[in-house]
Parts: C-alpha cells; sequence; structure tokens
C-alpha cells in the first residue's frame, strides 16, 4: 500500500478562476445614456418648435378669419350702396322720362296749331327752350346749358316783337345774372382725375408698403455696393455673424410696432381705396358735397396709413386727392322757373284773346 502510494503523480492544484473585464459593459452603458439624453433633448426642442408653428399658425388662421369678415362687411355696406344709387337713379330716369313726355306734348301741341302767328310760334319756341333750360340745371345741374338755353330763349323772345313778354325777359335777366354769379363746375373734370387717380394705386406695388420699411426688413437685402475682398479671417466672421443674425432677433422697443401686411391686406387695400374713389366719382356725378368729401378723406387717410408717404407716387396720390377734397361740387342754384311760368302766363293770355277774338267775328 505505501509502495503503491508513492508511485502516484502528485495531485496538480486547479488555477483560481479569473476575473471578467466589466469596462467595455459599462461604456456601452454610458453610451447609451448619451444617446438617450440626446434623443430627449432633440424630441423636447422639436416639440417647443412644433408648439411654435402651431401658435403661428392659429394666428394666421385667426387674422384670415378676421379679414374674411371685414371684407363680408365692406362687401354687403358697398352693395346697399349700389342698391341705393340704382334707385335714385331709376327715380332719376322716370323723372326724365316724365320731362320727355312733356316736352311730346308739347311739340304735339305746336304741330296741331297750324293757324297761329309767328309769334306764337317764337314765343312756343322760347317756351321749349325755357324748359330746356330747367331740366338741364334741376335735373343734370348743368349750369352752362342752362345759362345757354336762356340766352336762346331771350334772343327768341327779342325776334318775337311782342310788347307783352317784356316781364319774362325782366325775369330772364335777372336768372341769367344769377347763374352766371355761380361757379361752374367740371364735372367731367373731377369724374377723370378721379379715374386717374384710381389707376395710379392700382400701380402701387408691395414695395410701397410701410411694413417693407419694418426692422429686419433692410437686412434680408442684398448688398449692392461694391466692397474689397475681405481675407479668410473676415469671411469667416462674416459667416458667424450671418449665422447668429438668423438664430438670435434684435428687437427694438422704444420704436412702434407695426403689424406685418399680408398680400391679402395689400390687396384689401387697394380694393378698399378704389371703392372709395368709385364713391367719390358717383357723389360727383349727384353733386352730392358731403359723400363726396368723406369719401376723399377716407381714401387720403388709407394712403397715408397703409403706404409710405415718402414714395412720389404716394406722394403725387395724396397731393391729388387733397386738391380734390377742396373742390367745391354743390353749389347752391337759383330758381329760374319764373321765367316759365310769366311766359306760360302770356301764351294763355294770347290764346284765349284769339278765341275770344275768334267768337266775335263769328
Amino acid at each position: 500500500m505505501t509502495d503503491t502510494n508513492s508511485q502516484l503523480p502528485a495531485p496538480i492544484e486547479p488555477n483560481p478562476p479569473r476575473r471578467p473585464k466589466l469596462w467595455p459593459l459599462w461604456l456601452l452603458i454610458v453610451a447609451a445614456l448619451a444617446l438617450c439624453l440626446a434623443l430627449g433633448l432633440w424630441n423636447w426642442q422639436h416639440w417647443q418648435r412644433q408648439q411654435m408653428l402651431q401658435q403661428a399658425l392659429a394666428h394666421v388662421q385667426a387674422t384670415n378669419q378676421s379679414l374674411q369678415q371685414r371684407l363680408s362687411d365692406r362687401s354687403g355696406e358697398q352693395a346697399d350702396r349700389l342698391q341705393a344709387l340704382e334707385q335714385n337713379l331709376s327715380s332719376q330716369q322716370n323723372r326724365m322720362a316724365t320731362q320727355q313726355r312733356q316736352l311730346d306734348h308739347t311739340a304735339r301741341e305746336l304741330l296741331a296749331a297750324g293757324n297761329r302767328t309767328r309769334t306764337d310760334w317764337l314765343l312756343a319756341e322760347s317756351e321749349y327752350l325755357l324748359r330746356i333750360a330747367n331740366q338741364r340745371l334741376l335735373i343734370e345741374k348743368d349750369i352752362r346749358g342752362a345759362l345757354a338755353a336762356l340766352e336762346e330763349a331771350d334772343k327768341v323772345l327779342r325776334e318775337s316783337d311782342d310788347i307783352g313778354v317784356y316781364p319774362v325777359r325782366q325775369q330772364l335777366a335777372k336768372e341769367r345774372l344769377a347763374l352766371k354769379a355761380i361757379t361752374d363746375v367740371d364735372r367731367t373734370g373731377l369724374y377723370l382725375t378721379l379715374e386717374a387717380a384710381i389707376g395710379g394705386i392700382h400701380q402701387l406695388t408691395d414695395q410701397n408698403l410701410i411694413n417693407d420699411r419694418a426692422p429686419g426688413f433692410a437686412a434680408s437685402q442684398p448688398d449692392t455696393l461694391d466692397e474689397a475682398q475681405p481675407g479668410p479671417l473676415a469671411q469667416a466672421w462674416q459667416r458667424v455673424k450671418a449665422t447668429l443674425s438668423n438664430v438670435v432677433v434684435v428687437r427694438r422697443l422704444d420704436e412702434p410696432v407695426r403689424p406685418l401686411l399680408s398680400p391679402e391686406q395689400s390687396a384689401y387695400a387697394r380694393l378698399n381705396m378704389q371703392l372709395m374713389l368709385e364713391e367719390a366719382e358717383m357723389a360727383v356725378l349727384r353733386g352730392n358735397q358731403i359723400l363726396y368729401q368723406r369719401a376723399l378723406a377716407k381714401a387720403r387717410q388709407a394712403l397715408e396709413q397703409w403706404y409710405d408717404a415718402t414714395d412720389p407716387r404716394v406722394a403725387a396720390l395724396l397731393s391729388t386727392l387733397t386738391g380734390l377734397a377742396d373742390r367745391h361740387i354743390d353749389p347752391e342754384l337759383p330758381d329760374i322757373s319764373q321765367s316759365l311760368q310769366l311766359l306760360k302766363a302770356r301764351l294763355a293770355g294770347r290764346l284765349n284773346g284769339d278765341n275770344d277774338t275768334a267768337g266775335g267775328e263769328s
């Protein structure tokens, strides 16, 4: 037993187990945490940007709804005004039709009276001219036309050699003097000037708007000055400043902030001023002084509010509207119907005298 055991190999002690290396695992954990933090920061920035975009979109939608409401209200007002103008036009047409029927009746009477003398024909012609003068003055407010008709009627009465028309000619002299004392209104010239102003408004572009001069607008314009080529350091510094200017916006708080105008608002401004000037044109044709001055005042106020007054086109339009606002389009018209009434009385007296003479002869 002893010998056998002595021949066995010596027992080998097992090597202790080697400890695993943990630093790669820690490195992966740190990288994963950094990635999670970066993703969280990116998601937070994206969420903030999305919130800002949603707020801006809500503001734009609210502005668009307000603009649409204003346009609809303005369209309703213009529709009511057009309806009122159409009613006035129809009433004037009815009045002119009545005058035309009266003139036709007078012409038929003149044709039927074949046994009248030359004096009767001249008096009838004078009555026709006096009717024309009253129509020109009352309906068309044409001072020149009415004065010309009165002068022609006076010439015809002078050729009649009728002593009984002396009161008529005396009244005609007073009415002609009253018409000459009135300053004539050049309605055609005023209308054409307003049409030219409307054309000038359509020639204005968005560059004439006041918001084009707002802070930050000039910085986005390209520099057209010829400068020397800067060095590499200067170019790098300019790139850094350009990047910072895109990220950071500096606003002056001591200056009044003007709202930025959208293309729809710009088109609305031009359309609004066009409607105001068209309203002034209708006031010129109708001789409505209050409506004329109010429409020009609103157009001038809108032009000063939305457009740059230093621009030559805008300054020219403002000067034109200011000059037009000083014009008087509704002078006080005199009454020229007395001469017509006197002439009618004279015609009735001659007709009754002729009838009496015919009755005595029979």
